[in-house]
């Protein structure tokens, strides 16, 4: 009887236990819940000002835990996404520069898209490190906000031209549109970059 006494103790605490913890779980997901959402509404509500606002969400809503509610915070991940986007797709044209078949002109669009990425990615890059300086709250915001606008307009003006040069030539269909589809994407990114570091430079100005 003791033993039988016993037993049933111990399955009244386990499941006072068990009881205790599935609420704390509960409590603790349903509070990271709403802060979650409210981040990511930020970002939504953010993007409206862009001029690709799907893109913009879609390229940042991951980054919601890190971007939070703040302004700084998610003119830096888009710089950062854009920065990032750049590098591969000027990776990706070298690549297809080296591909067998191309035409002379098709070979010259190719040299001049690659030199303009290259500068894209300079120019996005000293953004960042701008951007950075700003983050440890460095004096002369208006000066430096002014050359990273400055630095990330150049880029996407960069950007441009490499599509303009494939729309002015004559030139293989397949090769126009891989480089037009990655290409255009890092410049709606820009864009969007671009963008949101105004509202970051009206907001904190």
């Amino acid at each position: 009887m003791e033993y039988s006494s016993s037993s049933k103790h111990m399955a009244t605490f386990l499941l006072m236990v068990i009881c205790s913890t599935s609420h704390l779980i509960y409590s603790t997901s349903a509070s990271r819940n709403p802060v979650s959402k409210t981040n990511t509404e930020f970002i939504r509500t953010s993007c409206v000002s862009t001029t690709y606002p799907k893109l913009c969400f879609s390229s940042l809503s991951t980054h919601a835990s890190t971007i939070q509610s703040s302004p700084q915070l998610l003119a830096i991940t888009s710089l950062s996404v854009t920065l990032s986007s750049a590098k591969t797709t000027s990776a990706e044209m070298t690549r297809l520069s080296l591909s067998h078949g191309l035409k002379p002109r098709e070979v010259d669009a190719m040299k001049d898209c690659i030199e303009e990425l290259r500068d894209s990615v300079d120019e996005l890059r000293k953004s960042m490190g701008e951007m950075s300086q700003l983050v440890k709250g460095k004096s002369g915001f208006k000066l430096m906000i002014n050359d990273i606008q400055t630095w990330v307009s150049a880029a996407l003006t960069d950007e441009n031209t490499c599509t303009d040069g494939f729309e002015e030539k004559p030139m293989n269909g397949n090769l126009k549109t891989a480089v037009r589809g990655q290409v255009v994407n890092v410049a709606q990114l820009t864009s969007n970059a671009l963008a949101l570091i105004n509202r970051y430079g009206l907001i904190h100005g």
